[in-house]
């Protein structure tokens, strides 16, 4: 083994995988808790102007594939009349 616990093979660097010590459930439950309480949860206000702005992304999306549909369609009606 080579310095910082890495195995050198055919020229690349191997890390050792250490055993995983296993945890009791209430551990497990514990350290995620811990985590829970580290997460920044957003505003109210935050999440009112998220949710604003999707909505009118969504709205502005419609509009572009409605307008697209439409001139695809047009433009193959035009075709079709032309081999008639």
């Amino acid at each position: 083994m080579g310095q910082g616990g890495a195995a050198v093979v055919q020229g690349t660097a191997v890390e050792a995988e250490a055993p995983r010590k296993r945890i009791s459930p209430f551990q497990f439950f514990s350290q995620v808790r811990a985590e829970g309480r580290k997460i920044t949860w957003p505003s109210r206000k935050e999440t009112w102007i998220t949710s604003v702005m999707v909505f009118i992304m969504v709205a502005l999306a419609t509009l572009f594939f409605w307008v697209v549909d439409l001139v695809m369609a047009l433009g193959a009606n035009q075709l079709i009349q032309i081999g008639r």
